[in-house]
């Protein structure tokens, strides 16, 4: 795995995921083999019947010469026609968004996990934190048991 975006699962409920290959340059991957991307503010939207990844940051390849990318390019993701129309109608009909969840190498290819999301508002978070620490204090206390302690 290159990149994750942890802050992703915290915002959104992700309803669904979807595997897509990513169109890149030389450099791009050879900066992503490097373990250097963020996916921070990053998105995905339909356009004319493609799906592009925008605000995703892939810095600049420190070997690259004047071959080296823009690093927050737009980038097309390679879906079939398919996932893109099912995707798109998701999109439009429910409100839904596209968010990448992580970046990742597959048998060589550079891929990105995108996730059909909808936003989570301040009280579904705090319940899903609560719900977070209730099961810590169970799994302690079900150690301490399991170690005579109790």
């Amino acid at each position: 795995m290159v990149a994750s975006n942890r802050k992703a699962r915290h915002d959104y409920t992700i309803l669904d995921t979807v595997e897509a290959g990513m169109a890149l340059t030389g450099t791009e991957v050879k900066s992503l083999r490097a373990g250097r991307a963020s996916l921070v503010d990053a998105f995905a939207q339909v356009s004319n019947g493609e799906i592009f990844l925008h605000a995703m940051h892939i810095p600049e390849y420190t070997q690259g010469t004047w071959t080296n990318h823009e690093p927050r390019r737009i980038r097309k993701l390679l879906l079939k026609r398919g996932e893109i129309l099912k995707l798109a109608g998701k999109v439009r009909e429910d409100g839904l968004t596209m968010v990448p969840l992580q970046v990742y190498f597959s048998d060589g290819w550079a891929k990105v996990e995108l996730g059909l999301a909808r936003g989570k508002r301040d009280y579904d978070k705090r319940q899903d934190l609560a719900k977070r620490d209730a099961a810590k204090e169970i799994n302690r206390a079900l150690g301490r048991r399991g170690k005579g302690m109790d």
